[in-house]
């Protein structure tokens, strides 16, 4: 009896994750890297981990941004005025206002060997930045007395975001800076109106936190998949910043890169490579009183663990039909029934529990065998059987001992 596992890993992905501009198309790409690796001490973790390093926001507020699932990217991005922000302007859109792409958007990622495909989801959780001016904020709110950047907003310091955005506890200043970041739970215009005339103001940067709905790892193939989406930004684009604030790039593409990396791993017992089958209870009733066996069986234990689909197949030495077979010294053969029982956490293509399914030739019926988690060291049986009419024919006939080589093979590659 021979056992062959075919298995696909893929070796850890080694990148840096940057910023890069292309000057001649006016976009600016960020690369996104999340990996699925299955771990014995969280078998019931079944889900990529985002490996981009967090900027910006979530580099200063980790926890925070642990607690509402989300990271951050700090983008060189500038947003630069066109014209003056006028005092108490009547039109939000001529001020400080904000809207991104907080609705889910979905995108998909294709496997780099195969073309298969999966969908990703993304929205915009949040937006930061440092608004700059080229002038001291005090001479902005005609040297009135108080804190110029709270004077300046109509009271209402920047630390707390007009409606729809949310609070996040970021706030640092100078005469010339305002340091903020606001969280964007929803698709909505957020308008800050301006108590003075502003000549020139920045935005510096922008701070970007997104959160990711990842396809199920269990239900995808080892090796990597790719997809880009892409996000425009200016006056009613997804990244709205009203008529005044105009980006210096027109477009923003994030490239995923989803790796997955599967094991499939399965152990036999030691000498389990060789089945002797055998009737209940032995070959005694035979022997002392000429009882025939109703069938000659064997139960072989294995040991799996996977996060990878697979499928299972047979390789004969001696093929009868869609089975394998045993054979005689005289060239006598007889059809070898094997079934498959697999443990809890794998299951059939429909979901089903694995339980006694014929192994064939064919492959048919074992053609995908997928994890409904991770399954770590878990026992499996391959059921050996010579039906009772087959064994009748070998009990009249006087060549004696059947042999036969059977390879049985877990294959990843599907």
């Amino acid at each position: 009896m021979k056992f062959w596992i075919k298995k696909v890993l893929l070796a850890p992905l080694v990148g840096l994750s940057g910023v890069l501009f292309m000057a001649a198309a006016g976009a600016a790409t960020q690369r996104i890297d999340a990996v699925f690796q299955p771990s014995p001490s969280h078998p019931m973790r079944n889900e990529f981990v985002n490996t981009t390093p967090n900027s910006g926001y979530c580099a200063i507020y980790p926890g925070v941004c642990q607690s509402f699932g989300m990271f951050s990217i700090r983008l060189p991005i500038r947003f630069t005025s066109s014209r003056a922000i006028e005092a108490n302007h009547a039109n939000e859109r001529d001020g400080a206002m904000f809207k991104v792409p907080a609705n889910w958007r979905e995108l998909t990622v294709t496997h780099a060997a195969t073309g298969e495909v999966q969908t990703l989801k993304l929205r915009i959780h949040g937006l930061g930045s440092t608004y700059r001016f080229n002038q001291p904020v005090n001479e902005l709110v005609e040297n009135t007395p108080g804190n110029g950047h709270y004077l300046l907003w109509g009271g209402a310091s920047w630390v707390y975001p007009p409606p729809a955005c949310l609070y996040s506890g970021l706030a640092a200043y100078t005469a010339y800076t305002y340091m903020f970041f606001w969280r964007t739970p929803a698709e909505a215009v957020c308008a800050k109106r301006a108590s003075y005339r502003i000549p020139f103001m920045t935005y510096d940067y922008l701070d970007m936190a997104y959160q990711l709905q990842t396809p199920d790892p269990l239900k995808m193939l080892s090796g990597m998949y790719t997809g880009s989406l892409t996000y425009t930004l200016g006056p009613n684009q997804d990244f709205d910043m009203g008529d005044v604030m105009i980006p210096d790039d027109g477009a923003l593409t994030l490239n995923f890169v989803l790796a997955v990396q599967h094991t499939l791993k399965v152990d036999i017992p030691p000498g389990g490579n060789k089945v002797d089958l055998v009737p209940l209870g032995g070959w005694q009733g035979w022997l002392n009183s000429g009882r025939k066996p109703a069938r000659l069986f064997r139960d072989q234990t294995f040991v799996i663990s996977t996060t990878s689909r697979f499928k299972m197949q047979m390789q004969c030495q001696y093929p009868v039909g869609d089975t394998c077979g045993l054979q005689d010294r005289l060239g006598n053969q007889v059809p070898l029934h094997v079934q498959v029982s697999l443990p809890n956490g794998l299951v059939g293509s429909s979901g089903e529990a694995v339980t006694r399914r014929p192994l064939l030739l064919s492959g048919a019926g074992t053609e995908l065998l997928q994890p409904s988690r991770y399954v770590d060291f878990k026992p499996g049986t391959l059921h050996f059987e010579i039906r009772q009419a087959d064994v009748e024919q070998m009990l009249t006939r006087e060549a004696g001992t059947y042999k036969g080589n059977v390879t049985v093979v877990w294959d990843s590659q599907i």
